[in-house]
């Protein structure tokens, strides 16, 4: 791969564990509202296309728009607490990320994630790592638009022909393609290889030690 200036990193299922919390808060959510739990597994599908996207694919279908407003509110309200309960770094990411860092690379995170949470959560466990992150504005498109990818290339004095991106999900692969920028994928995120590979990722990584390999 060309030599890059900056590498953009997706979040949930990329460089953090989140996903018990995540589907915890889901199911909290959906029992709060006198609705039917979903599977972890389920779960794990609905997620990669922001809160939005995720509470519609969690709640029956037909499910009544005002109950839904209802419950992606108790969600929010839900995961905002409890975030931090099992989520932690993947192994072997803050390594690599200061390995990177000490290579002259920025680093930085685009998330689906509401822009509060990921400043939480980019502070807490990256703290040092990450030279900046963003999540949605109000207004903004989320992934797979390039707009947050776009947000923090402007704010770092970068083009896109500088960055690559790193993501875990079809999302991810479609953020990067919209954004004209390479991509490599993850293999232990929310998504299964063949998933990964029918989506078009080229190149897929199992740990993230390959990372530096990749990015020399």
């Amino acid at each position: 791969m060309k030599k890059y200036k900056i590498v953009l990193f997706d979040m949930d299922g990329t460089i953090l564990d989140t996903l018990r919390d995540l589907s915890d808060s889901v199911n909290w959510a959906l029992r709060a509202c006198g609705l039917p739990e979903r599977a972890y597994e389920e779960n794990r599908r609905f997620l990669g296309n922001g809160i939005i996207n995720l509470i519609h694919r969690a709640v029956p279908e037909g499910t009544d728009p005002e109950k839904e407003t209802e419950v992606r509110a108790v969600y929010k309200h839900r995961y905002e607490a409890h975030c931090r309960d099992t989520t932690k770094p993947f192994d072997g990411i803050p390594e690599a990320m200061a390995e990177l860092r000490r290579r002259g690379y920025r680093l930085a995170c685009v998330s689906n994630k509401p822009d509060d949470d990921v400043a939480r959560l980019a502070e807490e466990y990256f703290g040092g790592l990450l030279d900046d992150w963003s999540g949605p504005l109000p207004g903004m498109p989320i992934k797979p638009a390039p707009d947050l990818c776009d947000r923090i290339l402007a704010r770092q004095g970068f083009t896109r022909e500088d960055a690559v991106y790193v993501g875990d999900t079809e999302v991810d692969i479609a953020t990067a393609a919209n954004a004209g920028m390479d991509c490599i994928v993850c293999a232990w995120g929310f998504r299964d290889e063949p998933l990964l590979r029918e989506a078009g990722a080229k190149t897929i990584i199992h740990r993230p030690q390959e990372l530096l390999t990749l990015l020399p």
